[in-house]
């Protein structure tokens, strides 16, 4: 099996080196690169194109945002087949929202364990999202302002646009039903399974399955990464 190849970006001396000690001890990765600022870091990923880039934000330079941004706006569709996977110490709603808006596929922070940091590696790879439990509320809570605003749900026009090529190609094989978007909003929302079957006055059974084949069509694990994908994928009312 093909290693997962990574790169580094970090500009703390002792937190990079730690990392690409341990990431290189790892069977299943090869660390390919490391980087101390953000403009070095946008050369490397340009110059490597890693399965996964591990990102700060707090860079010197440009930071890890703008380092996706610049990347992203540089290498244009190219640019997608690198993942981008922020590990930092920063877990505020704004800091948060603008690395996935950036183009983030993962958030991680910094005092999690190194088994969890390559599961996170992992999971990225294969094109699903990893979110720090620590930060997963405030995903959840944005997409819920957001749907707030919008209006009731029973209003909702469901749009998903701007995604990338492998989920839009799973979505125009297998679309969404009309019934499995008006689901989607009301899980954006926040609701239940027993909310939503209260609401659309149907089986929480029903509602199970009707959820189950969300997920397999967006190709994620759980309503957060669902969440994460309709984020950045710009679902609106």
């Amino acid at each position: 099996m093909d290693k997962v190849r990574v790169i580094v970006i970090e500009d703390h001396d002792l937190t990079r080196m730690g990392l690409v000690a341990a990431l290189q001890h790892r069977e299943g990765i090869q660390v390919v690169g490391e980087a101390i600022s953000g403009l070095q870091g946008l050369k490397l990923l340009e110059e490597t194109k890693p399965h996964v880039a591990i990102i700060d934000i707090a860079l010197p330079m440009i930071d890890g945002i703008e380092l996706m941004r610049r990347f992203q706006q540089n290498c244009g569709e190219d640019s997608l087949t690198t993942k981008i996977l922020m590990l930092t110490m920063y877990k505020t709603q704004e800091q948060v929202l603008a690395a996935f808006s950036a183009g983030a596929d993962s958030y991680c922070m910094k005092d999690t364990s190194v088994d969890k940091l390559v599961e996170a590696i992992y999971s990225t790879h294969k094109g699903n999202p990893w979110i720090d439990p620590v930060i997963a509320g405030v995903i959840l809570q944005q997409v819920r302002q957001n749907f707030a605003f919008g209006g009731a749900a029973g209003s909702q026009t469901v749009v998903i646009h701007g995604i990338d090529p492998e989920h839009r190609q799973l979505l125009e094989n297998a679309p969404l039903t009309e019934r499995e978007l008006e689901i989607l909003a009301l899980i954006v929302g926040g609701f239940s399974n027993a909310q939503i079957a209260g609401r659309l006055y149907i089986t929480i059974g029903t509602v199970k399955t009707h959820v189950r084949n969300i997920l397999n069509k967006l190709s994620v694990d759980d309503r957060t990464q669902a969440a994460v994908l309709a984020l950045r994928s710009g679902l609106v009312a």
